[in-house]
């Protein structure tokens, strides 16, 4: 069975807000509620593989304390760029 866009951005949503550490699921969250929705098919793909690497390696490539992966180097300036939310 496929699975649907719409469900695709669910679970990409819920694997955001559910990491190992607060710092990342608010990074991950206020990114995710901004952009999956708009984000195509392959920048999905692109946004689950970095959501299976490692919680400290993401946080310093988020925070620019270490340059990432070439691969993800587009998608952690869009993490860290994204403001939070105004109430």
């Amino acid at each position: 069975m496929t699975e649907t866009h719409e469900h695709r951005i669910k679970r990409l949503a819920m694997r955001s807000m559910r990491r190992g550490t607060k710092e990342m699921d608010i990074l991950l969250m206020r990114f995710a509620d901004a952009h999956l929705s708009q984000m195509t098919a392959d920048e999905l793909d692109l946004y689950d593989a970095l959501l299976g690497e490692n919680d400290q390696d993401l946080y310093l490539w988020i925070s620019g304390q270490a340059i990432g992966p070439d691969v993800y180097a587009q998608l952690i300036k869009s993490i860290a760029e994204t403001p939070a939310p105004t109430k």
